[in-house]
């Protein structure tokens, strides 16, 4: 492949270590933003995301989540909760959640019933990923949170009135979510940096780290929330899953082709403009200024990218840096078909299709 292609993962900021698990056994899940195509439709967007579930469940994948974003014409995951109820009833094995819920758009009640409704019609299926960003512009933030200031202390309370809400209900419980109570719907922290990194350390639940967007703290999470965890009644050890952007095709130049699709996507987000996903373009990171080039390699430091002996390099490399329990793939390909086929060989060199 060529020099730009090898420049995403020399940007990856891990140290390689001793992996705890290997490809044979690792969990391989998925993580959906809806794009919206260009020429598309937010319709067909909606049903292409149900047909990739429908294939990545018959490829033996644990997980499939939708991101909450807002006010982004090339996302189609804004209304999550109901998504999330699309793409349940559409498929027979796989969990489906958020990835995630950005809990300050939201009082934590609301949450509760909705997804209590969904355990209710899906059991034992549905996952409540949460994080603490607002996922959408200082705009819309306003729109969605009217005149509400957060303040840091908010997400750890916000969090533990969920734990409480779908948990069983108490003696005297003044407030009780109905769907909800007694569900115990399996709650994730999201983040990308270190705070929530502590707080699921501290609370013992799962923990997702975003480095499908924000790779550079992968190392520092990781380490303090292994070093901090706390057994709870939820989880006895830790559990790490971690974002991993990835293009997968025939061959490396192939690959390199269909990635400049997320390529255009990152210097858009990078830009301030976040359109639709756009058709790949041959020779695209030759054309951007050298800034823009390290802006995107920046982002995408976790990316894997080939064909298939690459993209079995790759995810080991990033399985013997992090030791992580699962990977959550990105993987935005214009084609759809082709997406699938991605997925489909990253399930191959795991050994698990």
């Amino acid at each position: 492949t060529g020099e730009d292609t090898l420049s995403l993962h020399d940007a990856l900021p891990i140290c390689r270590g001793e992996a705890m698990n290997s490809l044979n056994n690792i969990r391989l899940s998925m993580l959906d933003l809806v794009a919206v195509r260009q020429g598309g439709t937010v319709g067909e967007a909606l049903q292409l995301s149900l047909a990739n579930a429908r294939h990545v469940e018959a490829l033996g994948f644990t997980r499939y989540w939708l991101a909450e974003h807002h006010n982004m014409p090339g996302i189609a995951s804004s209304a999550t909760a109901v998504l999330v109820g699309h793409i349940a009833g559409g498929t027979q094995r796989i969990r489906v959640g958020s990835g995630g819920i950005m809990l300050p758009n939201h009082a934590p009640l609301v949450v509760a019933e909705a997804f209590g409704t969904l355990a209710e019609l899906y059991p034992g299926r549905i996952d409540l990923g949460l994080g603490r960003a607002p996922g959408t512009d200082a705009v819309t933030m306003r729109a969605l949170r009217r005149d509400r200031i957060e303040t840091e202390a908010d997400f750890p309370r916000e969090v533990a009135e969920l734990q409480r809400l779908l948990g069983p209900q108490q003696p005297g419980q003044p407030v009780v979510a109905v769907p909800g109570a007694g569900t115990e719907v399996p709650i994730w922290l999201l983040g990308s940096s270190l705070f929530s990194a502590r707080l699921a350390a501290e609370r013992g639940l799962p923990y997702a780290f975003a480095s499908h967007f924000a790779p550079a703290m992968l190392r520092q999470a990781i380490d303090i929330y292994r070093r901090s965890f706390r057994p709870s009644v939820h989880l006895d050890q830790p559990y790490v899953v971690i974002g991993v952007p990835l293009i997968a095709a025939a061959t490396d130049d192939e690959a390199e082709f269909l990635a400049s699709s997320t390529f255009q996507r990152v210097l858009g987000i990078l830009r301030g403009d976040r359109g639709c996903l756009q058709p790949p373009v041959a020779g695209f990171l030759q054309g951007l200024h050298p800034r823009e080039r390290s802006g995107i390699a920046d982002f995408l430091g976790a990316a894997v990218i080939g064909g298939p002996e690459t993209v079995r390099a790759g995810l080991n490399d990033l399985l013997a840096a992090s030791g992580a329990d699962e990977f959550m793939f990105v993987c935005d390909i214009f084609d759809p078909a082709l997406r699938q086929r991605s997925l489909t060989i990253a399930a191959d060199v795991c050994g698990q299709s």
